[in-house]
């Protein structure tokens, strides 16, 4: 597995990152055992960077991270900010992010936090910037090494950006959507600011084996925020409908190099751009991890398929994605 360097954390991470909210149960039940194998796998392939939050299972992905005990030269990040405790700007307070945090480093059996990264909140706040300073301030404390924000849309990365002592955007970013190319990830770069990409297989529209009579269960987003009805629209299939999604992964299927999946080569380009620190990839078997790990040793892609990708996605792709990017 190649490492890249998390902005200026001076982390060494893994170009193929765990996301670990399946371990919490959010697409459906996941045994202790499972969860230990997908661990046990992750080790076994040199996956460093582990991504979880404080909200997947209601704390029990941080739980099983916690109990694991083989973690050396490992970077557990988690999340914070979408508990039942924030509601609107007036319910985000110091006192509350600490007891997140505190929440964190408990159910992760850890003195202090390699990573806190705020989990999607209200534009609001992040315009508002007060909580950057809290975050600054329990750094200080000890309750975290570093802070960083996970976000929904560009603006709202660029809005992070503005604190200094930020360190890593976690942004959605896929072949599906690929504005954060021209804006976002410059601004990074030049703050020194770690690329943390997150959906790069658009809810799994780019793994290749989807169709328009793919049936979800009840409690995977996929079912009930396909349209957007319970959270942001982008989250799930990264705003486009689920049968026009399912039409552009396939018209994407004549273009794979040779020996190429369709999830290899939506991997490998997001892998193709020197912003990104890291990807991160949820699973439900150890299996999948291991074919996700392989796109690190795979060949950069021609520039002139990465440039036929771009023109796809700008003249079909992005004008029917919903809600902002």
């Amino acid at each position: 597995m190649n490492s890249r360097t998390l902005g200026k954390t001076g982390y060494a991470v893994s170009e193929i990152g765990l996301g670990c909210w399946q371990l919490g149960g959010d697409f459906g039940p996941l045994s202790d055992q499972t969860a230990s194998d997908i661990l046990r796998a992750a080790r076994s392939l040199d996956v460093s960077f582990w991504d979880t939050a404080d909200v997947y299972g209601g704390g029990q992905s941080e739980e099983r991270i916690g109990a694991f005990k083989d973690k050396s030269g490992v970077l557990i990040a988690t999340k914070i900010g979408r508990g039942p405790q924030f509601e609107g700007m007036a319910r985000y307070t110091r006192d509350k992010v600490k007891d997140s945090l505190a929440g964190s480093i408990r159910r992760l059996g850890v003195d202090t936090l390699d990573l806190a990264q705020l989990h999607c909140i209200p534009i609001d706040v992040l315009r508002d910037g007060e909580i950057f300073t809290w975050l600054d301030d329990l750094r200080d404390a000890g309750m975290v090494r570093h802070w960083g924000a996970s976000v929904q849309t560009v603006e709202e990365g660029m809005l992070a950006l503005r604190a200094d002592t930020c360190t890593a955007i976690q942004t959605i970013f896929n072949l599906f959507r690929q504005d954060a190319i021209d804006t976002l990830f410059p601004a990074a770069q030049r703050a020194n600011v770690g690329i943390i990409a997150r959906l790069p297989l658009a809810s799994g529209l780019l793994s290749g084996r989807m169709s328009a009579a793919t049936v979800f269960t009840s409690g995977d987003h996929r079912n009930y925020n396909r349209d957007g009805a319970a959270f942001y629209v982008g989250e799930t299939f990264s705003g486009l409908p689920f049968d026009t999604g399912v039409a552009f992964a396939d018209q994407l299927k004549h273009w794979l190099p040779t020996g190429m999946s369709l999830a290899d080569l939506a991997l490998r380009w997001i892998l193709d751009q020197p912003a990104v620190s890291t990807v991160i990839t949820g699973v439900s078997r150890p299996d999948q991890l291991k074919a996700n790990a392989a796109a690190s040793r795979m060949e950069p892609l021609e520039a002139a398929l990465i440039e036929k990708l771009m023109d796809f996605y700008l003249e079909k792709v992005r004008p029917q994605v919903r809600g902002g990017i």
